[in-house]
């Protein structure tokens, strides 16, 4: 396997914790750039002024060069964008969110990527380029590719890590996500990955790969809030135990932990879901939970119900009820 030269245009909290695990293994040469100046000099006192664990201890014996944008790209093999998509402070979800709803703010990853371009095109040299940065589905084709140098050979590649424990999450994920474009540039990352990890690897289209990232997340939370309504319904009821209910759903593995009813297009029959959901529903009113989960649950289910019988009819099924 061959020493590649990796760059990072962004070294952030996100791309220098990146770059310092990848650097930590000592099989390939780790370079950046950040239009922060004092990343530099974390690099040079080996220290940061955020927690991140294992970062320190990285830092100690790390050996990313800092250099200018068009140096890093100009010596790396691959170039990583680890470049923020932020929204509004009020849009965050730290806060209560308000009525409205926006997209993310992508004029940081389109700044980076137009100097990234603009560069390239002055080499006439053809490079690995992967974005990282979280987007909604069809962002990079409608934002990213009009403004892309015809030299940039284009990979989508978001990684599932959380905040302050970036690098154990990046070196050791459940797998790897790659949204590609150019087979030989998905290749060469492939390669590139086997040096750090034997993870799988998760090939598809940069669009599919955007609507992965986003429904993840999406999926935890989506967790959190069933068990935390489920721990909402055991305090105002009497002699339960929140954690012996989650425990024995924790159990679940063959139909709730597990990779069951997660195919689109199937309906949820039978007569057990929908009437538990009702009664829930009751429970929850009369109860006043703080919001009704089961009624939300069920709104959604009637909706895509009717949607998919009408989909069948479409198709060819006059029989079906809707």
């Amino acid at each position: 396997i061959k020493i590649m030269n990796i760059g990072f245009i962004g070294l952030g909290k996100l791309g220098l914790p990146c770059a310092l695990a990848i650097d930590s293994v000592k099989k390939h040469n780790v370079m950046g750039f950040d239009v922060d100046s004092n990343v530099n000099e974390y690099l040079i006192d080996r220290k940061i002024p955020y927690r991140e664990e294992g970062a320190h201890e990285l830092l100690e014996t790390h050996d990313i060069s800092f250099d200018s944008p068009e140096n890093v790209i100009k010596n790396s093999d691959i170039i990583f964008l680890p470049i923020q998509t932020p929204h509004d402070e009020m849009y965050e979800g730290v806060t209560r969110i308000p009525d409205s709803r926006v997209d993310f703010d992508y004029s940081f990853l389109k700044e980076g990527v137009k100097e990234v371009s603009n560069i390239l095109d002055d080499l006439k040299k053809e490079k690995i380029i992967v974005i990282i940065s979280t987007v909604l589905p069809g962002t990079i084709d409608r934002e990213i590719k009009p403004i892309l140098s015809k030299y940039a050979k284009l990979c989508y590649n978001p990684f599932f890590i959380a905040m302050g424990t970036t690098i154990n999450d990046f070196m050791n994920p459940e797998f790897v996500l790659m949204g590609v474009d150019d087979k030989e540039a998905a290749s060469t990352l492939k390669e590139f990955y086997s040096t750090l990890h034997s993870k799988d690897v998760f090939e598809c289209s940069i669009n599919e790969a955007e609507l992965i990232k986003v429904s993840y997340n999406t999926f935890i939370t989506m967790k959190i809030c069933l068990a935390n309504t489920v721990t909402e319904l055991s305090h105002k009821l009497t002699n339960i135990d929140s954690d012996k209910v989650m425990g024995a759903l924790k159990i679940s593995n063959q139909r709730l932990i597990s990779s069951k009813y997660l195919d689109g297009g199937m309906g949820d029959g039978g007569g057990c879901h929908p009437r538990d959901n009702i009664a829930l529903r009751w429970m929850s009113e009369n109860l006043g939970l703080g919001y009704d989960l089961f009624d939300a649950i069920m709104a959604a289910r009637e909706v895509q119900a009717r949607n998919l019988a009408e989909r069948l009819v479409r198709t060819g099924l006059p029989n079906v009820v809707i």
